[in-house]
């Protein structure tokens, strides 16, 4: 089925965007685990709106019920009660706002238990393209990706803002001038295989690029999907789009 706009009406008046792609991304884990992926492999799909909070440490407060026991100490006495702290008063305050844009996203893991992470495919959303602090948060999280050694691609369709991802992801990476693309569209799938090139006892980090220029009103391409330096799957965009199409009720 060719592309579609899904961000400009009359489509995106029926089947909101942020529905079609939370599908799509279904329909990519369904055919990765379905056909293409063998048991050393599985993809997960994770998409949100508005904050997510995680911590490495995190302080955590209990909420009293009562107790059976309450007003008695080991030692039969009074209630034993832990030395008051008084902090000092805070020297810096500021209101702040923090990027948190939309999540459309398909990771692939590959081990047994202990799950590692080796692809995401991300499906670019408006709110990854309309302000420059946006972007760069998206551009931050592929580039991390890519230092660790994940393969990354990145399927952009949104027509309604015309930044190029790929470009301030290649201003963000020293040395990635030779990288650098721009689909004539607006419209692109990006494929970034991360390899590790060593040269004696020195160690660098290469990357290659395939880039795919999308069109509406045409097919999308499969592409490949990088699960190590020489191990690839297929990744049928078309196919997975025509099924998330089909489901919704798009013709």
């Amino acid at each position: 089925m060719p592309l579609r706009d899904h961000f400009r009406p009359p489509l995106s008046n029926d089947t909101p965007w942020s529905v079609f792609h939370g599908n799509w991304a279904t329909k990519i884990v369904d055919r990765l685990n379905g056909d293409r992926l063998s048991a050393k492999y599985k993809a997960q799909s994770g998409r949100h709106f508005g904050a997510q909070i995680e911590a490495d440490v995190a302080t955590l407060e209990r909420t009293e019920r009562g107790s059976l026991f309450a007003g008695l100490s080991e030692s039969g006495g009074g209630v034993a009660t832990a030395e008051v702290f008084s902090p000092p008063a805070t020297t810096l305050s500021a209101t702040v706002g923090f990027t948190d844009p939309d999540l459309f996203e398909v990771k692939v893991y590959r081990g047994a238990g202990g799950w590692e992470l080796v692809a995401a495919i991300e499906l670019v959303s408006e709110a990854n393209k309309d302000r420059e602090e946006s972007r760069r948060a998206f551009v931050v999280k592929c580039g991390s990706y890519l230092q660790k050694g994940i393969s990354v691609v990145v399927v952009d369709t949104v027509t309604t803002y015309s930044a190029d991802l790929h470009d301030e992801l290649c201003d963000l990476i020293d040395g990635a001038d030779s990288l650098r693309w721009t689909s004539p569209t607006g419209l692109s799938a990006v494929v970034y295989r991360p390899t590790r090139v060593t040269d004696g006892t020195n160690s660098a980090l290469a990357i290659e690029v395939t880039p795919y220029q999308l069109n509406t009103g045409f097919e999308l391409p499969t592409v490949p999907l990088w699960l190590g330096r020489d191990l690839a799957v297929p990744l049928e965009l078309e196919f997975t789009y025509t099924q998330a199409c089909r489901s919704l009720r798009i013709v």
